[in-house]
């Protein structure tokens, strides 16, 4: 397993292989497989809870099990962020892997696709086509994203290209609380309301 660390080597061993080869097209197999795949990201969440590294929620969100949406999240300087997680199954699964989307860092990275699908490196096809049918979701999860938003996450927060919710709640409250001010005073005029979009970066800058 070239290309993961240890720690995702590890884990990747202790998830339940699948053991049904069926994709969205199997009717009851695909039934079967479904169950397998809950088993599995069950397994991996029990674990992932066991070793305080609870990092993701994810469910089918419609009856046939082909789209699956949820959260997924990283801690990074003690601070949580938090991320939409969603993908499709493709047709021609389990053969083929799910393409994870994180739609709000569309566009934020160059370690994505467009629609914000992450970009895989290039050891897992191999080591997916190699395991198929025995991998599932919760393998996907474990060494695409994962290692994904170890990787990438850092990065974006120290390049400010994310920020944290708090850092955001921060900011819109005290530029609501400035052109509060503003109104209260009757201030609308551009130039005052130039020196007060001044002062509101300064205090941001501060903070």
């Amino acid at each position: 397993m070239e290309g993961w660390d240890p720690n995702t080597k590890s884990t990747l061993t202790q998830i339940p292989l699948l053991a049904t080869k069926a994709g969205p097209r199997d009717g009851a197999a695909w039934t079967q497989r479904l169950k397998e795949e809950y088993k599995a990201l069950i397994t991996y969440t029990q674990m992932n809870k066991s070793k305080d590294n609870d990092w993701f929620r994810i469910s089918a969100a419609n009856p046939e099990g082909t789209r699956w949406t949820g959260k997924c999240w990283y801690v990074h300087n003690l601070l949580k962020y938090e991320f939409d997680l969603q993908f499709d199954i493709p047709v021609t699964y389990p053969s083929t892997a799910p393409e994870l989307e994180l739609p709000q860092l569309d566009g934020k990275t160059q370690k994505m696709y467009r629609g914000g699908k992450i970009c895989l490196t290039i050891h897992f096809k191999p080591l997916w086509a190699k395991n198929s049918p025995r991998f599932g979701i919760a393998h996907a999860l474990c060494l695409g994203l994962a290692p994904w938003l170890a990787a990438e996450v850092p990065i974006l927060v120290d390049s400010g290209m994310i920020k944290h919710k708090d850092d955001a709640t921060s900011s819109k409250i005290k530029i609501e609380r400035m052109f509060s001010i503003c109104s209260e005073h009757q201030v609308y005029n551009s130039v005052e309301l130039t020196n007060v979009y001044s002062l509101n970066v300064e205090m941001q800058i501060k903070s």
